[in-house]
């Protein structure tokens, strides 16, 4: 179960935070909406996998996982472009996630 809050903790908070743009600085009523309802699941869902995964590797999950599909929303949905130290940077978060789970005793396998 510790996955399933964690994605939801993940998509949740990339709902968040790529709403928070569409709000333009919460003038707009729903987008405000969907960031708020987004990182209230968020964070709770987040609490959820605590039982299980400690808060450090939680966190780079939910982090990372989040910057980089926040990212790719960023690309396909508002049309930025990020560079190519933007793009390694990107990679070594991935990188880094999956050092932890697939490497460490301390992640829930």
């Amino acid at each position: 179960m510790v996955y399933v809050y964690m994605g939801l903790a993940i998509f949740a908070e990339v709902v968040g935070t790529s709403a928070l743009k569409a709000s333009n600085e919460f003038t707009r009523f729903w987008p405000s909406v969907l960031v708020v309802v987004g990182y209230v699941t968020a964070f709770y869902m987040l609490t959820l996998a605590l039982r299980t995964l400690p808060v450090g590797i939680a966190y780079a999950f939910w982090a990372g996982l989040g910057i980089v599909l926040v990212t790719l929303i960023g690309i396909l949905v508002y049309g930025e472009k990020p560079d190519l130290p933007a793009m390694l940077g990107l990679a070594m978060i991935i990188g880094g996630v999956v050092v932890i789970q697939v490497f460490s005793d301390v992640s829930a396998h």
